[in-house]
């Protein structure tokens, strides 16, 4: 089950038929219980129902998650207790660890429903204007320098042989430097779509070469954002 990108109202951006499945679950797989918690209550406040959140049941997955925990939490929905599996944002299974509780389901013979909902890598992908027949996501770059040169010469290679677009994000206090960075080391006709804040109030989506990004004005420091880099306009 997908959740919302941003603090906007669920009904905006989820079928509604999402928000009444919900509410009707008893057991929740999670990688945060806290803000899974906060979205559940944000959807009872969307049909403008109750919800008793002290008697639903929630398994926390995250990147510390062991398999055999994961089998644990598939116990009620091997018992027939239908089970909803969220993300922190957007969609699970989908550079989350969620995906650990898909396969473990599958291995079971358990039926696995995906559901309709934003995911900020194929919105970002919509709007950018670049290639989406052929793409990559390529999750964090590398910290270490000599590692996130080779990766940014990797991608690069992909783009111009392939004519692969390359998607990747950053923790956010580094967003800026990263658009530094790129203008910095790669060719300046390359185009790069900084799409930030998806679905939310600030919602910006701006792409451009990365000669145009050297002279833009821009502040994304703290603000979620999706980076994706393409070769020049044709």
């Amino acid at each position: 089950m997908p959740v919302t990108l941003s603090d906007t109202d669920p009904l905006l951006v989820m079928p509604a038929r999402n928000l009444e499945l919900a509410l009707q679950a008893r057991v929740f797989i999670v990688e945060n219980v806290r803000t899974a918690r906060r979205y559940l209550k944000r959807c009872a406040r969307s049909l403008a129902t109750d919800i008793d959140i002290d008697s639903l049941t929630f398994f926390t997955l995250d990147e510390h998650t062991s398999v055999a925990d994961v089998d644990q939490m598939l116990e009620p929905l091997a018992g027939g207790e239908p089970t909803v599996l969220m993300s922190e944002a957007g969609c699970p299974a989908v550079a989350d660890p969620g995906a650990l509780a898909v396969a473990a389901a599958h291995r079971r013979g358990l039926q696995v429903v995906p559901l309709v909902g934003p995911s900020s890598i194929l919105m970002a992908l919509m709007a950018s204007g670049f290639n989406g027949q052929r793409f990559a996501f390529e999750g964090y770059l590398p910290v270490e320098r000599g590692k996130r040169s080779a990766r940014l010469r990797e991608m690069l290679t992909r783009i111009t042989r392939e004519r692969q677009t390359q998607i990747f994000i950053e923790t956010p206090y580094r967003n800026n430097r990263l658009i530094e960075e790129l203008c910095q080391t790669l060719p300046p006709q390359l185009r790069l779509c900084v799409a930030s804040d998806l679905t939310g109030p600030a919602e910006t989506i701006v792409t451009a070469s990365l000669q145009q990004w050297r002279q833009r004005s821009y502040n994304y420091d703290k603000t979620p954002a999706i980076f994706l880099l393409y070769g020049q306009e044709t």
